[in-house]
């Protein structure tokens, strides 16, 4: 299942965010025109799309702390990344301050990923539900206060991450989240 990547991505040098990343947003290569008769090639090579940015931080430590900090290109052009850093809203260096947000947050509403814990998962399948389940309840269930907009008789209205983004048109209910067929039909 092939998506658009997002214009820039960035993240700390954890290697599994490269391979993450390559395996959701690669796309078949066109096979050059075929010249012999013969059986069709079965695997087909597939590459990163060339404008996809993404960039990692490296942080330098001495004594345990951290002395400077290197921006790292891993996929894309450095035309691209320096474009991609002009036009963004949010930041105009690469950081991990959204990603490191996201594993906060995640942390915070999922015990069994707190650091240090009995609340472990012993099953793997059971462990990735529970992702789902607080990644999905946070994004469409919960209100985040920065997100807040005021109506037209100026009171504030809580807005999930999801309804932010123009994913739905209302904060989701946790009756109306479960209740909610898993596959939709036709």
């Amino acid at each position: 299942m092939n998506r658009d990547p997002p214009p820039m991505m960035t993240s700390d040098e954890y290697p599994a965010y490269a391979t993450a990343i390559e395996e959701v947003f690669n796309v078949p290569v066109p096979d050059p025109p075929r010249r012999k008769p013969g059986r069709p090639r079965v695997v087909s090579e597939r590459r990163l799309p060339e404008d996809m940015i993404y960039a990692t931080v490296h942080k330098h430590r001495e004594n345990g702390r951290v002395v400077a900090v290197e921006q790292r290109q891993v996929f894309g052009s450095p035309e691209g990344l320096e474009d991609a850093l002009g036009e963004s809203a949010a930041s105009h260096r690469v950081n991990t301050s959204f990603v490191e947000r996201q594993n906060a947050t995640d942390r915070g509403r999922n015990a069994r990923k707190i650091r240090k814990t009995y609340r472990f998962s012993k099953d793997w399948q059971v462990h990735e539900a529970m992702t789902y389940l607080t990644l999905y309840s946070y994004n469409f269930c919960w209100c985040v206060r920065t997100l807040r907009r005021k109506d037209g008789q100026g009171r504030w209205q809580g807005r999930s991450p999801a309804l932010a983004a123009g994913l739905t048109d209302h904060v989701w209910t946790w009756p109306e989240w479960f209740n909610r067929p898993a596959a939709q039909s036709s």
